[in-house]
Formats: C-alpha cells, structure tokens, sequence
C-alpha cells in the first residue's frame, strides 16, 4: 500500500506511520466487533420476534415488557450499523488518503480530535455549527 500523507493542523505534527498504523488497527478491530454484535443483536430480535407480537396469552404487561424490550434492541442495531458505516467510511478516508480532512470545509481535522473519535469527519469548528442546527 502507497504511504499516504494525512492532514493535520498548522499546530500539530504530521502523523507517523505508528499513529496512523494504531487508528487503523482500532478502526479494524471496531469493524469486526460491530459485526458480530450486528449478527448477536439479529439473533436476539429473532428470539424476541419468535415469541409472538400478537400478545396473545399473554397479559398487557409482558406485551409491553416485549414490546419495549424489541423496540430497544431495533434501536441498538440501527446504532450499530451506523458505527458500523462510520467505520467503514473512515477506513475507505484512510485508504484513500482523505482521512483527517473535514468534510465541509476541507480543512484539517486535528489529531487530536481523531485519536478520541477516529470515526469523525468534521472538525470542531463545523462540528459545533452542525449541533446548533
């Protein structure tokens, strides 16, 4: 693979290829994890899902009990596929030498910023902007 020059920050020094090597080993490894969570949290809606929507036989409480108890972990897996995208998209910055570079305004991102939340592709200032929306 190419070496790739990644962005940084007029007040930071540029990334070493162990820095880069970690956040892409921690990207992976967040990969395979979010998979098999993915492949758990399926199996356990199918379970939830197996023991009937319906209700039937079953008192308004514990209709409830697993209605909540679906709507949870639906919410959980979408979570996880979001991360999941997120990661993958930030392995394919990294790949394509992009990573590091702030989606909106093309400035730098900040290492620092990336060693906290790898997955990130705005910086702080746009970031910030975004949430006050």
């Amino acid at each position: 693979m190419p070496k790739t020059t990644l962005a940084v920050r007029a007040d930071e020094t540029p990334w070493t290829d162990a820095e880069a090597a970690a956040v892409r080993e921690e990207l992976i490894s967040d990969l395979v994890r979010l998979k098999a969570e993915l492949v758990d949290s399926a199996k356990d809606l199918q379970d939830i899902l197996a023991g009937g929507v319906d209700g039937a036989g079953n008192d308004q409480a514990d209709v409830g009990s697993n209605s909540l108890e679906r709507d949870a972990e639906l919410s959980l897996a979408a979570n996880q596929r979001e991360l999941l995208l997120q990661t993958e998209k930030a392995l394919g910055r990294l790949d394509d030498g992009t990573y590091g570079v702030c989606e909106q305004c093309g400035e730098p991102i900040g290492k620092m910023r990336l060693t906290a939340f790898p997955r990130a592709t705005l910086c702080m200032d746009c970031k910030r902007r975004e949430e006050r929306r």
